[in-house]
């Protein structure tokens, strides 16, 4: 495994050793300078899983229940989900006597094999999460214990603060560093004999937030599942220190007020994230929580944030890509979506992104970023923006060139224009949003049109090149596998039905063939894509201008307000 790293990966992994080996001669914490209060929240079924033995983590699960967790490796991934322990949230949400069980073996076959500074775990980031679970399942883990237990764990914590202390500043900018310094913070408010972590910890915490935080609240990944994570280590922090009665910061005071708005834009109608850039819809109740925790008044959310523009009509949300991807190190995870849309009815989410393959492969990683998993326009199955030669980061990526939001009378109009195909096809792609306000139509408009000399000199060489056949075309529109929908009226229409009992009707206008075809569903905690549907508009582009329309809107006849009691996620 060593060789496959990267020069500048082996030096990072001799350093974590050497810091990890230096902590040894940390003297332990006396004990917690108080009874730890628990901030993460894990969920009862998981919790129920890992008791049995099923162990689901990074997408690959190993059914293995007379097995230490330490002794299954299936995957890298796998392996570094384990090293984080948020696998005690669920084992502490279960609670049962079993669950305890599990969680201070785990616990302390992790101190006997890795505590002394061994093994996969060393890393900024992994040492900062597993410490902040270590803390807030401190009573849960220490009830019961000998003395030679409590010394082991107060030994292997205080070892970890020590490294972390040493190797905190190797954590990558964003959601890395975050969890290193949070941890460091932890231990020096909650450990007693180690409150010279606090200052300096502080101090780079509230760098990180000058840093990585803009002033409209977001990130440079502009993952809303990864902001998500951001406000709930930092509302973790705040409260632990004000019951610690140390001053929280003003850099972090001052983020919290900035991401709660950005999160609120970036949240469904059914309370859930878009899910963009490899983010998810974010763990049960997370956003809930953190919202709550950054005590901020709920007001109406700003109409764009992080790049993403948010359209809203009563309960029907509309949330679309509406910059070009991230660049920089946010480049290797970032998506082709320019333009791409969500929306969601109530508690439904009915037009979706495919999601993050991250969890299921190379494969699947890859091509949950190209465009033509997102709801949106692509060209000759090639993405508006392309990955580099090493096929890791988006190299050419595709610029806004025009952005207009509009309040009218008959609902908010959002244009936005890229330039993701002019340099390959001469031609810029438009695309024009209109929700009614009483979110029951969105209605479309996709351009593609050559708008200069020089573009134009491109689009007649492209059609000579296809002997006039011109430029192919999709529009998709991916369906939450929970949406029943069928072809209608001679096949010019689609039919949505909702498990709420909401229906929509898709209707398209323009020189397009309307098709349903099969589509994937990726989201964490699914061993496997789960089957959909999608929405397919085919075309040709002959000349300087094609313009295609369509609508999405509920039938007449579903009421303005359904009773939706069945759970928006069972599954069918």
């Amino acid at each position: 495994m060593g060789g496959s790293r990267t020069p500048t990966e082996r030096l990072g992994h001799w350093a974590d050793r050497l810091a990890a080996l230096a902590a040894r001669r940390v003297r332990p914490a006396g004990g917690f300078v108080s009874q730890p209060e628990p901030r993460s929240f894990g969920l009862f079924a998981r919790g129920k899983q890992l008791v049995d033995g099923n162990i689901l983590l990074a997408g690959h699960l190993a059914e293995a229940p007379e097995t230490s967790l330490w002794d299954l490796s299936p995957d890298p991934a796998f392996v570094a989900e384990a090293q984080g322990f948020a696998w005690l949230d669920d084992l502490a949400a279960l609670g049962s006597g079993p669950a305890r069980k599990r969680a201070k073996d785990w616990t302390w076959g992790w101190i006997a094999r890795y505590g002394t500074g061994k093994g996969p775990g060393w890393t900024p980031d992994l040492t900062g999460r597993r410490i902040i679970r270590w803390v807030h399942h401190a009573t849960l883990l220490l009830q019961g214990t000998d003395r030679i237990e409590a010394d082991a764990f107060y030994g292997a914590i205080s070892r970890q603060s020590g490294y972390l202390a040493r190797r905190w500043k190797a954590a990558a900018p964003g959601l890395p560093r975050f969890e290193a310094l949070t941890g460091l913070v932890y231990a020096g408010i909650s450990l007693i004999g180690m409150e010279r972590f606090i200052a300096p910890a502080l101090a780079a915490l509230g760098a990180a937030c000058d840093a990585d935080i803009d002033a409209e609240g977001g990130i440079p990944t502009r993952n809303p599942e990864e902001l998500l994570e951001v406000l709930t280590l930092l509302t973790w922090t705040a409260s632990a220190l004000s019951e610690a009665q140390v001053p929280v910061p003003q850099a972090l005071s001052s983020a919290i007020v900035r991401i709660a708005p950005a999160l609120r834009t970036l949240r469904h109608a059914d309370g859930e994230l878009a899910r963009f850039h490899g983010g998810g819809r974010g763990e049960d109740g997370r956003l809930d929580l953190a919202l709550a925790a950054a005590g901020m008044r709920p007001a109406q959310p700003p109409a764009i944030a992080m790049g993403f523009a948010r359209l809203s009509g009563r309960r029907t949300s509309v949330i679309v890509d509406a910059s070009a991807p991230p660049d920089g190190r946010a480049a290797l995870t970032a998506h082709a979506s320019t333009t791409a849309f969500e929306l969601t009815s109530g508690r439904r989410p009915v037009v979706v992104s495919c999601g993050s393959g991250a969890a299921l492969g190379a494969a699947w990683r890859l091509a949950s970023r190209a465009t033509q998993s997102h709801s949106a326009l692509c060209m000759d199955g090639s993405s508006s923006s392309r990955l580099t030669a090493k096929g890791a980061a988006l190299e050419q990526r595709a610029r806004i060139t025009a952005s207009r939001l509009t309040p009218g009378t008959e609902g908010t109009d959002l244009y936005l224009a890229h330039d993701g195909w002019l340099a390959s096809h001469g031609l810029t792609i438009g695309r024009s949003l209109t929700l009614s306000h009483d979110g029951r139509r969105l209605s479309g408009v996709e351009t593609l049109t050559a708008l200069t000399a020089d573009a134009r000199r491109r689009f007649e060489d492209l059609m000579t090149v296809t002997a006039m056949a011109g430029a192919g075309f999709a529009v998709r529109f991916h369906l939450h596998p929970e949406v029943d929908a069928r072809l209608d009226m001679a096949d010019t229409a689609v039919s949505l039905v909702l498990r709420s009992g909401e229906i929509w009707v898709f209707r398209p206008s323009g020189p397009a063939e309307l098709a349903l075809e099969p589509s994937a569903y990726l989201e964490k905690g699914h061993l496997n894509p789960r089957p959909c549907t999608q929405i397919v508009l085919r075309g040709q582009a002959r000349g300087f201008e094609t313009r295609i329309g369509w609508t999405l809107a509920k039938a007449k006849d579903t009421p303005l307000a359904i009773r939706d009691l069945e759970g928006a996620d069972a599954d069918p």
